[in-house]
C-alpha cells in the first residue's frame, strides 16, 4: 500500500477524527502507511517536517526579569516600599535596610514557587521522552519517541510506555495500564473491535495513549496522534491554561493593605493641611506628617505573615506533608471542600483478596497490600452435604479443606506476577489482580517455587477478552508425565469449563452452579471483583492447551474475590473533616459502582443514595448554568475526563468554595493546578501530579490532609492575633502625632522613638505569636468564610478599643510627668515604655482572642516568655543607658514613673478581659 499524506492528522488545535470508531483498515487508508511494512524512510522525512517533533510544546510566562517584576505587583510591597521610603528619609537607614530584606525574601520565595510551578510542564515533557520500537520499509528499528511521526507503525511489548497516542491493529493478550491517565485502577485489556465515536476516553479499548504503561502481552498500533495532539497534550494544554487563584490570605493582605494604605495617606495629609493653616512651617509639618505615616505602618506585618507561614511549613512537615508554594500553609486550613481521587488516596492502591469460597465454605483473608502478612480465617463450620463439620485449620502448617487447597494454588500458578520487596514495601510486576491471587496464596502457606519445581509450567493459553479466562499446563518433572491444568478467569466463563466442583477432601461432585452465581453476585454486591478457579489433573502431559480440550472437563475449585481496600483511618479522617465544616468529595476515572462502594466504606455514602454518584457522562449533559448546583448536591463523580475533573473543581470554585483537589496521576494534574489547594501522593504520585500541586503528603495518607487542615487553621488564627495585636499601637502612634499636630503641642514621642517601638516589639513580641499552640476546639469549628475579612467587626471594636487607651494614656502620662517637674525627654521616656508596657501586657491576652489570659496555660509559649524578657532589658537599657539615651532622645525615669506605667498597663488589661467577657461571639 502506497504512502500518501495522512488525512487524518490535523493542525494544531484543530480536532481531528474518532480513530477509535473507524476499522483498521480506514485508518490505514487515512494515514497512508501499512500494517506490515511501515512507512517509508523519505516519507517519515516529509512527515517530521509537516508535523513536528513527537514532543509536548513548551509554554512559559515570561523570562526571569517577568517573574521577578510579577513579585512587586502586590499592594502589600507597595506598603513595605512607601515604608522604607518614609524611614530613610527620616535618616533611619538601618531600618529601612531591614523593611527592604523583608520585601526581598518574599520577592525571592515568590519567584522560586513560580519557577518550580513551571516545572509541572517538564515533568509532562519526560514522560513521552522514551524510545520506541517501530517498522519502517518492513526493518524493525529502535528510535527516539520525539522521531515518531503519524502514520508509524509501533510494535509494544510489556513493560514499554506507550509513545504516542495509537490505533491498534493486532495483539495478543495486551493489558495496559491506565491509571494516571483515566483513574482506572486495574489494567485494561484491550482490543481491537470498533467502538462507537461518543466512547469515552477511559472505554476505548482499541486505542493505546502515550504515557501510558503496557503490563502485559503485545500488540502494535498506527500512530495517530503526536505530541499536543495526544490526550497527554490536551492535559498539558488544560495545565498551561490555567493561572492559579490567590490564596484567600493573599486577598485579604491584599484588600487590608490597600485599604490601610489609602487610610495613612490620608491621615498624613489631614495633619500636614492643618499644621500648615494653623501657620506652622509647612517642613516642620511634613515631618511630623512623616513621622505619623512611620507610626501608623504596620512594618513587622510582612515578618510575622512570613514567620507564622514558615513555622506553618514545619509542623506540617512534622506530619508527613510537604508544602511547596508558603501562602498555601494558610490556605489549606481555610478550605470548605476537599476532592478527592479514589485509587490511592481513599484506597490503598493495592488489590488484595478478601474473600475466598469454596464450594466446602466461605473464608475470610487478613492484611492489606501486596506484604505477606495476614492469614486464612476460616467459617466455624464446614456444610457438607447438610452435615455439620469441625472446623478446619488454616495456619501455614496445613489447610484440609482440599478445594480451598486447590483454589489458592491454581491463582498462583496460573499468573505472571510477581511480588518483590524494595525497601519498606512491597512492588508489583505485572497485573495486580495476579499479585493479589500470589500473595492470597502464600498467607495460605501455598508455596509455588516449591510446586512448580515438581510441575513446571509447560503451556499456556493468555487472557483475552473473548477468551475470558487464562490456562496453564503443569507437566510433572518425573518420568510418569501426568500433569494437571489449572484455569482463572470470569465466573460465567470458567463455569462453562467445568463439570463438577471440588469438595473439603479433594473428591469431585456434581456442579451446583446456580449456587456459585449465587455467591459470586453477593460478593459482587460488596464492591469485591471476583475470579473463579479451576483444575484438572491429565493423566498424561500434552504439548498443546488450546482451550477445547478444556470444556466440561474443568473442576471448580472455588472464587477469590478482591478490591482496592480502603485506608484505615480514611474513614475517621473524613469524619474529622465533616466535623470540622468541611464537605468531602469523591472524583475518580474508576466505575461508579467501584467509587460508591468505597465512598460508603469510608462514610462518604449511606450507600447508593439518589443523586450521591453522577458519571462523567451524566456531567456533560448538565448545562453550564446548572452544573455548580449539581456539583454541589453530588458526593461522588465516576468515570470522569481530566477536562471534567477541572470543570467541578471550577464549579465549586463558583460557588464561593475554597476547594482542595486530592491526586497521583497525570489526569489530575490540571484540577490539582486548579484548586486553591492541590495535594498528590508522594509514594504513589506521579511526578506530573506532585509538581502541579502545592502539598505532597509524604504518606500518601487522606489522614494527613486532615492534620493539615489543622496546621493551617492555628497558622491563620496566630496571624490574626498579630494583627489585633500590633494595630492598636500603630493606630494609637499615628493618632498621638495627629493629635499633638492639632492641638499644636510638643510631640509626645518622636519618630525615632516610635521605629524603636514598632521594630523591636514586633521581632521580640509580635513574632512570638507565630509559636503559639493550637487552641482547643480548633476542628469543631466552621470553616471561614472566603469573603470574611481579617478582622470582624468585633475585632476591630477591641483593636480601637486598646488604641484609644493607649492614646489616652499616652496624653495623661506625658502631661502628667511634666506636670510633676519631669523633663520633656523624661516625659517621653515613660510614653514610650507605656506603649511597650501596654504591648506587653495585651500580649497576653492576644494568645487567646476568646478566653481570658489567666485561662491560658503560661508556660504553654516559651518563645513569648523569652521575647518579653529580651524587650524588657532593651527597654531598661533604652532608659538608662547613656548611648540609648543619646541616640533616641531618652532620660533616666524614677520608680514614681514606672508604677504608674504598669498601673495603666494593667488597666488596658482589664478592658480587654471585660471586652472578651461582653463579645464571645463574632471571633
Amino acid at each position: 500500500m502506497g504512502n500518501k499524506t495522512p488525512a487524518g492528522t490535523t493542525p494544531a488545535g484543530t480536532p481531528g477524527p474518532a480513530h477509535h470508531g473507524l476499522p483498521v483498515h480506514e485508518v490505514v487508508l487515512l494515514f497512508g502507511t501499512d500494517t506490515a511494512t511501515g512507512l517509508d524512510p523519505a516519507e517519515v522525512v516529509r512527515r517530521r517536517a509537516q508535523f513536528g517533533a513527537n514532543m509536548l510544546p513548551r509554554s512559559r510566562r515570561g523570562g526571569i526579569a517577568g517573574k521577578l517584576g510579577r513579585q512587586f505587583n502586590n499592594p502589600l510591597v507597595y506598603v513595605l516600599l512607601a515604608s522604607a521610603a518614609v524611614t530613610a528619609f527620616l535618616r533611619g537607614f538601618l531600618d529601612a535596610g531591614v523593611i527592604l530584606a523583608v520585601v526581598l525574601v518574599n520577592t525571592l520565595i515568590g519567584f522560586i514557587q513560580e519557577v518550580r510551578a513551571d516545572a509541572a510542564l517538564d515533568a509532562l515533557h519526560s514522560m513521552v521522552r522514551t524510545h520506541a520500537a517501530v517498522v519502517r520499509r518492513g526493518e524493525r528499528l529502535s528510535i527516539p519517541s520525539e522521531d515518531l511521526v503519524p502514520g508509524d507503525l509501533v510494535l509494544l511489548e510489556a513493560g514499554d510506555r506507550v509513545p504516542a497516542d495509537l490505533r491498534l491493529v493486532r495483539l495478543s493478550a495486551m493489558r495496559v495500564d491506565e491509571s494516571a491517565l483515566s483513574g482506572e485502577s486495574e489494567p485494561v485489556a484491550k482490543d481491537q473491535v470498533v467502538l462507537p465515536r461518543s466512547t469515552p476516553v477511559a472505554d476505548r479499548r482499541n486505542m493505546l495513549y502515550s504515557g501510558t504503561l503496557v503490563t502485559a502481552g503485545t500488540g502494535a498500533g498506527i500512530v495517530v496522534a503526536i505530541g499536543g495532539e495526544t490526550e497527554l497534550g490536551e492535559i498539558h494544554r488544560l495545565i498551561g491554561d490555567i493561572r492559579p487563584e490567590a490564596t484567600p490570605l493573599t486577598r485579604k493582605l491584599a484588600r487590608f493593605s490597600t485599604t490601610l494604605t489609602a487610610a495613612i495617606l490620608a491621615l498624613a495629609g489631614v495633619a500636614f493641611l492643618a499644621g500648615v493653616a494653623r501657620g506652622e512651617p509647612p517642613e516642620e509639618m511634613f515631618t511630623a506628617a512623616v513621622a505619623l505615616a512611620v507610626g501608623a505602618i504596620p512594618e513587622g506585618l510582612p515578618a510575622a505573615v512570613t514567620v507564622a507561614l514558615a513555622i506553618g511549613v514545619r509542623r506540617m512537615a512534622r506530619r508527613r506533608a510537604v508544602v511547596r508554594r508558603l501562602p498555601v500553609v494558610e490556605t489549606i486550613g481555610s478550605v470548605t471542600v476537599i476532592c478527592s481521587d479514589k485509587t490511592g488516596t481513599f484506597t490503598e492502591n493495592q488489590m488484595t483478596v478478601r474473600v475466598l469460597w469454596t464450594p466446602a465454605g466461605r473464608y475470610g483473608v487478613t492484611g492489606t497490600g501486596y506484604s505477606p502478612e495476614g492469614h486464612i480465617i476460616p467459617p466455624s463450620t464446614i456444610h457438607t452435604g447438610g452435615t455439620a463439620q469441625p472446623p478446619v485449620c488454616l495456619g501455614r502448617d496445613g489447610i484440609r479443606d482440599e478445594a480451598l487447597r486447590w483454589c489458592l494454588l491454581a491463582g498462583a500458578a496460573c499468573n505472571d506476577a510477581g511480588v518483590r520487596r524494595e525497601g519498606a514495601t512491597w512492588q508489583v510486576r505485572g497485573d495486580p489482580t495476579e499479585a493479589a491471587m500470589l500473595v492470597a496464596a502464600g498467607k495460605g502457606g501455598i508455596s509455588l517455587a516449591e510446586f512448580l519445581a515438581g510441575w513446571p509450567r509447560h503451556a499456556e493459553l493468555a487472557f483475552t477478552p473473548e477468551r475470558q479466562f487464562m490456562a496453564t499446563m503443569h507437566r510433572s518433572a518425573h518420568p510418569d508425565g501426568t500433569g494437571f491444568v489449572f484455569v482463572k478467569g470470569a465466573v460465567e466463563r470458567v463455569l462453562e469449563l467445568c463439570g463438577g466442583e471440588m469438595d473439603a477432601q479433594g473428591g469431585a461432585r456434581p456442579l451446583r452452579r446456580q449456587a456459585v452465581v449465587n455467591a459470586a453476585h453477593a460478593l459482587a454486591d460488596g464492591g469485591l471483583r471476583v475470579l473463579a478457579t479451576a483444575m484438572m489433573r491429565l493423566p498424561a502431559a500434552t504439548g498443546a492447551l488450546d482451550g477445547t480440550e478444556l470444556e466440561g472437563r474443568m473442576t471448580l475449585t472455588g472464587l477469590q474475590a478482591m478490591h482496592d481496600p480502603p485506608r484505615e483511618a480514611a474513614a475517621s479522617s473524613v469524619l474529622a473533616c465533616r466535623r470540622a465544616g468541611v464537605a468531602v468529595k469523591m472524583i475518580t476515572g474508576d466505575h461508579v459502582r467501584t467509587a460508591l462502594t468505597v465512598a460508603a466504606a469510608v462514610g462518604l455514602t449511606n450507600g447508593p443514595e439518589p443523586g450521591a454518584a453522577l458519571t462523567g457522562a451524566e456531567l456533560d449533559t448538565i448545562p453550564a448554568d446548572r452544573l455548580p448546583d449539581a456539583v454541589e448536591r453530588a458526593t461522588v463523580f465516576a468515570r470522569v475526563s481530566p477536562e471534567q475533573k477541572l470543570r467541578l473543581i471550577q464549579a465549586l470554585q463558583s460557588r464561593g468554595h475554597v476547594a482542595a483537589m486530592t491526586g497521583d496521576g497525570v489526569n489530575d494534574a490540571p484540577a490539582l493546578r486548579q484548586a486553591n489547594v492541590g495535594i498528590s501522593m508522594g509514594r504513589s504520585g506521579t511526578e506530573v501530579a506532585k509538581e502541579a500541586s502545592d502539598i505532597v503528603l509524604t504518606d500518601d495518607d487522606f489522614a494527613t490532609i486532615e492534620a493539615a487542615v489543622e496546621e493551617g487553621r492555628n497558622v491563620f488564627d496566630n496571624l490574626v492575633k498579630f494583627m489585633v495585636w500590633t494595630l492598636p499601637t500603630n493606630m494609637a502612634e499615628g493618632l498621638v502625632i495627629l493629635a499633638a499636630i492639632l492641638a499644636g503641642g510638643t510631640l509626645p514621642i518622636l519618630p525615632t522613638q516610635i521605629l524603636w517601638i514598632n521594630m523591636t516589639t514586633a521581632v521580640a513580641l509580635g513574632l512570638m505569636l507565630a509559636f503559639e499552640p493550637k487552641e482547643p476546639g480548633l476542628m469543631t469549628r466552621p470553616p471561614r468564610a472566603p469573603d470574611r475579612p481579617l478582622l470582624t467587626w468585633a475585632l476591630t471594636v477591641r483593636v480601637m478599643l486598646v488604641s484609644a487607651l493607649l492614646v489616652a494614656g499616652t496624653w495623661w502620662l506625658f502631661g502628667h510627668e511634666l506636670t510633676v517637674g519631669a523633663s520633656v525627654a523624661q516625659a517621653r521616656t515613660s510614653a514610650v515604655n507605656l506603649f511597650v508596657a501596654v504591648e506587653v501586657s495585651y500580649l497576653f491576652s492576644c494568645r487567646s482572642l476568646t478566653r481570658p489570659a489567666w485561662r491560658i496555660r503560661p508556660f504553654g509559649n516559651r518563645w513569648l516568655l523569652l521575647g518579653v524578657g529580651l524587650q524588657s532589658a532593651g527597654q531598661v537599657a533604652l532608659t538608662y543607658v547613656p548611648l540609648m539615651n543619646e541616640l533616641f532622645h531618652t532620660a533616666p525615669i524614677g520608680l514614681d514613673a514606672w508604677l504608674r506605667i504598669l498601673g495603666l498597663a494593667m488597666l488596658a488589661s482589664l478592658a480587654v478581659a471585660v471586652d472578651k467577657r461582653l463579645r464571645r461571639q463574632g471571633f
